[in-house]
């Protein structure tokens, strides 16, 4: 039983990152970046008047969607994606399982 849990939770981490990804990206305009950011901002809410909590949704909107697909920071949003959060999702190991990240944008030769 104790492999079995083992197992389970080894294919959960390998996967579940990547499968989060995937929904964001062909259901969405989002990469957990904007995501994240958008739920972060959503809590910031000021008052109760629906004027400016309108006025701050969008607002809140314009700043995620900024690293979200098709942003102007959606480089930055999508590396943030992939070494950022789901590194953290997995302990710190990228989708092969090392530590170090064997590619990085602009950075050419960077092997393991």
């Amino acid at each position: 039983m104790e492999w079995t849990k083992q197992k389970y939770n080894e294919q959960y981490e390998i996967w579940m990152p990547w499968i989060e990804d995937h929904f964001l990206k062909y259901f969405t305009k989002d990469n957990k970046a904007s995501y994240a950011t958008k739920e972060q901002l959503d809590k910031t809410k000021v008052t109760n008047i629906d004027q400016v909590d309108t006025l701050q949704d969008s607002v809140n909107g314009l700043v995620a969607g900024q690293v979200g697909q098709g942003g102007l920071l959606q480089p930055v949003g999508d590396l943030a994606s992939k070494e950022g959060l789901n590194r953290v999702e997995r302990g710190g190991k990228d989708e092969q399982g090392g530590i170090l990240p064997s590619s990085l944008p602009g950075i050419p030769g960077l092997t393991k």
